[in-house]
C-alpha cells in the first residue's frame, strides 16, 4: 500500500491510518498475508511511475470518492491523472462497493464495454481474466454500442468474436449489441436494466482526452461498480 503525500499532509496520521488498514488486511486474509505500506511524499504521478519501475506490479488498485461528489463524478482527479499516465491497469474502488453485498446479491458478471477495434497488445485482457476467475461462478459479457442504423463491418465482427473466445474456455461468456447513439449512454442503460453486473472493464486506447471524457462524468450514475481500466499500448 501507498500513500503520496502531498505538502502540508500529517504523516504521522498517515502512518496511523496505513497501519490500521493493514491490521485489517491481516484479520480479514490472515496474519500471513505479504503486506507492507510506505508514505512518500512528492508529485503523484511521478513517484508513483518511479514506484511502477522498481516493483513491476500487474495492477494498482485505487480508492476513489469523486473529486466534486459522488453525484457528479465517479473518478477523482487524482484517479484520472494515474489513468492518464501509467501503463499498469487500475482497478478503481468507489467508497460504497462492498465486496458482501456484491457477493450475495448476485452480481457476479463481468461486463467488457469495447469499441470493438482491434487489440495492438494481445495480453491486455489477461488481469481480467485472472480477476474474473476469483468471482463466485462468474459471466463474462462483451457489451458493444452502435446506433441502430449502423451495420457491423467485418473487422469488428471478427474482433466482437475474437474477445469472447478469450474468455469461453473457462468463464461462461457472451456478446451483446445495446443500439444507441452514445456510447456510454448505450452502457449507462445497460446498466440500468441488467442487475447483475460486478465488474465493468474498459480498455484505454488514448492516454489523454479519452480517459478524462468518458471515464468520468458519463459513468457517473454508476458509482457503485468498479471499475477496471486496461491499456492496449505495448508497454
Amino acid at each position: 500500500m501507498v500513500n503520496i503525500e502531498q505538502e502540508g499532509d500529517d504523516g504521522i496520521e498517515v502512518n496511523k491510518k496505513l497501519e490500521y488498514v493493514t491490521s485489517n488486511l491481516h484479520k480479514l486474509f490472515g496474519s500471513d498475508l505479504p503486506c507492507e505500506s510506505v508514505a512518500m511524499q512528492g508529485n503523484l504521478v511521478g513517484t508513483l511511475k518511479g514506484l511502477i519501475g522498481l516493483h513491476q506490479p500487474d495492477l494498482i488498485v485505487m480508492g476513489t470518492k469523486g473529486a466534486s461528489g459522488l453525484k457528479r463524478i465517479l473518478i477523482g482527479s487524482n484517479t484520472v491523472k494515474v489513468l492518464a499516465n501509467v501503463q499498469v491497469p487500475v482497478l478503481i474502488i468507489p467508497e460504497v462497493a462492498r465486496f458482501k453485498k456484491f457477493l450475495n446479491a448476485g452480481k457476479n458478471r463481468v461486463v467488457l464495454a469495447t469499441d470493438l477495434y482491434e487489440l495492438n497488445n494481445d495480453d491486455a485482457l489477461d488481469i481480467l481474466k485472472e480477476i474474473a476467475l476469483l468471482i463466485v461462478e462468474p459471466k463474462v459479457r462483451v457489451v458493444s454500442v452502435r446506433p441502430k442504423k449502423k451495420d457491423l463491418d467485418d473487422l469488428k465482427r471478427m474482433e466482437r468474436n475474437t474477445l469472447v473466445s478469450r474468455f469461453t474456455s473457462e468463464i461462461p461468456s457472451e456478446w451483446i449489441t445495446v443500439f444507441s447513439n452514445s456510447v456510454l449512454e448505450g452502457i449507462n442503460f445497460y446498466l440500468n436494466k441488467n442487475e447483475d453486473t460486478g465488474l465493468i472493464a474498459m480498455i484505454a486506447r488514448d492516454s489523454g482526452h479519452l480517459i478524462q471524457k468518458h471515464y468520468t462524468r458519463e459513468m457517473a450514475s454508476h458509482t457503485e461498480f468498479p471499475l477496471l481500466v486496461m491499456h492496449d499500448d505495448k508497454v
